[in-house]
């Protein structure tokens, strides 16, 4: 029954993986509670992040244009063989730019900049047509766009060089380009066709690119290449992950085959616990998946810490075979073992259990894929080791032999001066260490890119100016003419920012596609400041010596103009975003979206030349007590999750030790405490360490102490079991459950990862203080063993 158990999860396993080709969740925010997760916010951050991490940028700088625009025909004419991988910015010319700037061009007297409505409101009729004089007669008076009777007072001119001061970026030649210190870069966009964080996708772009970077450097040896893009960074985590994974997988595994060997002799005892380890996570998967109907990667990554516990059921059963009279049956034996076994499996499932009353659905998504991994490799221990495991399969070593006969040098607690100063001594360290503990949520310290990379992205966006994807402000209303008033509100706010250099500038819908009210003032603002009879047209005509019919004429082309526009609308998102002009801003504006309180509008107010941190408060300040205004910073909204789960994590951890103790009491009564203890002392003195050492506490630290308890209750639980309380194999169990969790976790102490260090330092320290010191805690008397 069981093996049809067992090939029902494989054939369940293999219809996933293989036929359906299920790929974990990714998304951090699918651990939030339901409530707590704002989809317009949610669809925001997609909206700003979707387009970014697809999105490749080279800058190819050289000591002037000519070498510079060689090396980026070296570099487009590979990358041009590959337009499956990667779809390469399109050549501009004077026609397209040209289109850019029609639909706009139409709709001059509605578009002002915020200092060409204050200047209409205050300079006098003469300050305006000597600037219309200027426009006309001198050759340096910037710009001009179109005819000069259809902006004769340079507004519309005004208007698209504030546009255009958004980007440092300047077509020429067909190209986009920066310059800095007089050495041009030219720009070369480039987005992914495939998801950037499929390894397929980095194993096929990542060559890509460096042999575009060797064709760019043979064309011009001196060139500068600047790259950037979350591919790259993936790409680099990637191969990090998969280097230390295979080094220190492969020796972690070696490891325990020499151990297991060294104690067996055998390799049948090491197909056997892999194969309990193999049927609990088939199982955890597949009723996860079927639970949840998607298992998230941390679901994974947590879940893997199971082996480490599943492992223990297998080596307690084969240690006490090895012990066993040869004359007992293994049925025989595992009744005598099962109430340890079953103790060892109700502490643990206590534990995860803690994690499942949590208001997280990861967390309850974890708790039960650890449960349901423990619960079917205890049972694949009880229902098929007793079977392929006889005493005549198994015999001890004399390897097993010594290392039992080690546990008589270890020292017993007692009532005595020896043990009193080692707790006092314990006790001063562990104060001074958990007194200067400090936590740490933020996501930016679990990140390690290369520095390579770092130094690219950084010179990248200094050069381009870009908005950050990660902080902006989310603007919602009713309707979209309410969102951009609020933009036009926010924006107020934002301009002494702007002056005080907090930021370089914002990128909003609204710059382009002002709200209606906003058109119609600017409309009214200019007819009245610009076009009265009296008012400027008749100071310009005096200069000019053009007569009433002149005025008149030019007024009315004007309104007119105004009039015709866009076929007599007003200028809206939706008409703006047909236009080639919306491409860059299309980002921007999220349209109308569907919330917890019903469909909105909303649209995103990005910010530039934002490189100070300190600043973030001052911004989110900006945005408080503005209607429909949201400050969104996701990087603290990642790390303030983090925060959360290690907060739940550590309440559950207490808890686990309380419900265990109870547990435990039930069998042990006033002895108890001895199996706790050396988890305890353990965790206590991991806090002290990373206190001592300046480590703050993270997540991944609270995760491992919870398999530190995990682990520990069962080397107690050997231990204080009356029924191998005497035995040298109980002591063997132990062992060789510690080894392999010092293998298989305390090797990640090595990873250059930050998560995986912080969780494998803690496993290192916390399973060797565990090991070393639950013999203290026993009530064993060595000389017994003699």
């Amino acid at each position: 029954m069981w093996a049809l158990a067992v090939a029902l999860l494989l054939a369940h396993n293999a219809y996933l993986w293989l036929g359906k080709g299920v790929v974990p969740d990714t998304d951090i925010m699918a651990l939030l509670p339901v409530q707590q997760r704002d989809p317009v916010l949610q669809q925001a951050f997609t909206h700003m992040v979707d387009a970014a991490q697809q999105r490749v940028i080279v800058l190819v700088g050289a000591d002037d244009w000519v070498h510079a625009r060689t090396a980026a025909d070296a570099y487009n004419a590979v990358l041009a063989k590959h337009s499956a991988l990667l779809q390469t910015g399109m050549q501009l010319s004077e026609q397209s730019q040209q289109d850019w700037l029609a639909p706009s061009q139409q709709m001059r007297l509605s578009l002002l900049t915020p200092a060409q409505q204050a200047a209409l409101r205050q300079q006098p009729a003469k300050y305006w047509a000597d600037t219309a004089l200027q426009q006309l007669y001198s050759p340096f008076s910037g710009p001009k766009l179109g005819a000069w009777q259809d902006d004769p007072f340079g507004l519309f001119s005004g208007w698209v060089q504030a546009r255009a001061q958004e980007t440092p970026v300047r077509p020429r030649d067909g190209y986009l380009f920066v310059e800095d210190k007089g050495r041009p870069y030219i720009v070369l966009l480039m987005t992914l066709r495939q998801p950037a964080f499929s390894m397929a996708t980095q194993r096929a772009v990542l060559p890509l690119l460096e042999q575009a970077g060797v064709a760019a450097r043979q064309a011009v040896p001196s060139v500068e290449l600047v790259s950037a893009g979350v591919v790259l960074h993936a790409g680099a985590g990637s191969a990090q992950a998969s280097r230390e994974m295979s080094t220190i997988g492969i020796g972690s595994l070696l490891g325990i085959v020499l151990l297991m060997w060294l104690t067996f002799r055998s390799l049948r005892p090491i197909v056997l616990i892999m194969l309990s380890i193999a049927g609990g996570c088939l199982a955890a998967f597949s009723l996860c998946w079927l639970i949840f109907g998607q298992v998230h990667l941390l679901t994974l990554v947590f879940g893997a810490s199971l082996i480490g516990v599943a492992q223990d059921y297998g080596i307690y059963f084969l240690c006490s075979r090895t012990a066993a009279d040869c004359k007992l049956d293994s049925w025989q034996l595992l009744r005598r073992l099962m109430p340890g076994l079953l103790l060892t499996l109700a502490a643990a499932v206590i534990g995860y259990v803690g994690l499942a009353l949590t208001p997280f659905p990861g967390l309850r998504q974890m708790a039960l894929f650890s449960v349901i991994g423990l619960l079917f490799a205890w049972l694949t221990v009880v229902f098929w080791f007793p079977a392929l495991v006889s005493a005549s399969t198994l015999n001890g070593s004399s390897f097993a032999a010594w290392f039992g006969q080690t546990r008589r040098h270890w020292p017993l607690l007692q009532w005595n001066r020896a043990t009193l100063l080692a707790a006092l001594l314990f006790a001063a360290f562990a104060f001074s260490g958990i007194a200067r503990l400090k936590v740490n949520d933020d996501i930016r310290s679990l990140q390690t890119p290369p520095k390579a990379l770092l130094a690219d992205q950084i010179k990248l966006g200094k050069l381009l100016d870009a908005p950050t994807p990660v902080q902006f402000y989310l603007v919602r209303g009713a309707s979209a003419e309410q969102v951009l008033q609020r933009e036009e509100v926010l924006k107020q706010k934002l301009e002494p920012l702007v002056a005080s250099h907090i930021i370089s500038g914002y990128q909003a819908m609204s710059n382009w596609t002002p709200s209606m009210q906003a058109q119609q003032a600017n409309r009214s603002l200019v007819t009245q400041a610009l076009l009265a009879p009296d008012g400027p047209l008749k100071a310009l005509a005096a200069q000019l010596g053009e007569d009433d019919s002149w005025i008149k004429q030019m007024r009315e082309r004007a309104l007119s103009g105004a009039a015709s526009a866009n076929g007599g609308q007003a200028l809206t998102p939706e008409a703006f975003l047909k236009t080639a002009a919306s491409e860059p801003s299309r980002h921007l504006w999220l349209g109308q979206v569907d919330s917890q309180q019903g469909s909105v509008y909303a649209s995103i107010v990005a910010l530039r030349g934002l490189n100070n941190y300190a600043n973030l408060p001052v911004l989110k300040q900006a945005g408080e007590q503005l209607d429909g205004v949201q400050w969104v910073d996701k990087v603290s909204e990642i790390s303030s999750v983090l925060g959360h789960y290690r907060q739940y994590m550590g309440w559950v951890l207490l808890g686990a030790y309380a419900a265990i103790f109870l547990l435990l009491f039930s069998r042990y009564r006033l002895a108890a405490w001895r199996v706790l203890a050396p988890p305890a002392v353990a965790s206590i003195a991991i806090l002290a360490l990373l206190g001592v050492i300046g480590q703050p506490l993270q997540l991944f630290h609270v995760l491992a102490l919870m398999l530190i308890l995990g682990l520990g209750v069962d080397y107690g639980i050997f231990l204080q079991e009356q029924s191998m309380q005497r035995d040298r194999f109980a002591w063997l169990t132990v062992g060789l459950s510690a080894a392999s969790a010092l293998l298989s976790f305390g090797l990640l102490a090595l990873s250059g990862t930050p998560p995986l260090h912080a969780f494998g330092f803690t496993m290192l320290i916390g399973i060797a203080v565990v090991w070393m010191t639950a013999p203290c805690f026993s009530q064993d008397s060595p000389r017994e063993e003699k």
